[in-house]
């Protein structure tokens, strides 16, 4: 009997540093989400090119070496996100998340209108006022409904090979993640 309460009793210490432990690693891993990595790349409404090494001083990414992908960071308190880019290549795609990292919306080359990158991301009230009268810059623009205030666009390009290094490069370049006047 003894034996199976000092088991027990060791069980309970254990199970209690782990619990502790826990709970004081919580502030530590808290700030090492998407978007404290986002944003440690520069400023809002600017695409930033995402590397291998990742931003100054986070863990390094996984990264596939066959893409290439910028990321933008947007507050669309006041006004929609109007995200554009320019160019050809083999394949790209686009994907919308919210602050918490979750993943809300996404498009490619394939399903976009005329193969072209230029989507707006507006909260469900801006998104009433662009079907009233919609600015001639997005009239051909895919229209995202987003219930969030702040969020960001990752947009990845595929490279096949060497040779099209400077189509991709000069795609991610032209990217522009501004807000819709």
């Amino acid at each position: 009997m003894a034996r199976f309460l000092r088991a027990i009793l060791f069980g309970l210490v254990g199970a209690a540093l782990i619990h502790l432990v826990v709970v004081l690693l919580v502030p530590y891993y808290s700030d090492r989400n998407s978007w404290s990595r986002v944003a440690a790349y520069g400023d809002d409404w600017q695409f930033h090119r995402v590397t291998r090494d990742g931003a100054p001083g986070m863990v390094p990414l996984a990264f596939d070496p066959l893409f290439q992908a910028s990321v933008c960071r947007f507050d669309i308190t006041d006004l929609p996100a109007h995200i554009t880019g320019l160019g050809t290549t083999p394949y790209w795609s686009i994907s919308v998340y919210n602050r918490q990292g979750e993943n809300l919306y996404s498009i490619n080359d394939r399903t976009a209108i005329a193969d072209q990158l230029d989507l707006v991301v507006a909260t469900p009230l801006q998104m009433i006022e662009l079907n009233k009268t919609k600015p001639e810059s997005a009239e051909n623009s895919v229209l995202i409904e987003a219930d969030m205030d702040e969020g960001f666009v990752v947009v990845r390009s595929f490279i096949p090979d060497a040779s099209w290094q400077s189509q991709v490069t000069a795609f991610l370049d032209s990217a522009a993640c501004t807000p819709l006047l």
